[in-house]
């Protein structure tokens, strides 16, 4: 980890990302990381289950968001777009998320993610709204 998460940042992540085994592994607020295990998420055909990807796409993006916005704001999502590219099967999903526009009400942010060996699995954006504390 190179950039350490905030000291006014909750210490744990939401019960949905401990329980999916979601981690961020990278505070940076210009590129935020996070990771998440294809075992134990998969669905019926042994891919990682999109819902499960949506998910570490809101986290990330939201996240990001929360950094963007400061202690003394609430960020919301709302939209999320996603593009399945590639199934994984194995192994980690790892979600690098980068600002496409950061202002005072609204933020966008890209969501890139791929497997172990680096291949895309999906690309999504989400857009978060930022609200007084």
């Amino acid at each position: 980890m190179t950039t350490p998460r905030p000291d006014w940042a909750p210490a744990d992540l939401s019960p949905l990302d401990s329980k999916l085994g979601i981690e961020i592994v990278d505070f940076d607020p210009d590129r935020l990381v996070a990771t998440i295990p294809v075992r134990g998420n998969e669905q019926p055909f042994g891919l990682l289950h999109g819902g499960a990807t949506c998910a570490l796409a809101e986290t990330v993006g939201s996240w990001a968001g929360a950094l963007h916005a400061g202690p003394d704001r609430q960020v919301v999502g709302i939209e999320l777009n996603v593009s399945y590219l590639r199934g994984a099967t194995e192994g980690t999903v790892t979600a690098v998320c980068t600002p496409v526009r950061r202002g005072r009400t609204l933020a966008t942010f890209r969501i890139d993610m791929t497997d172990d060996a680096g291949r895309p699995t999906a690309s999504a954006r989400l857009t978060t709204m930022i609200k007084p504390g």
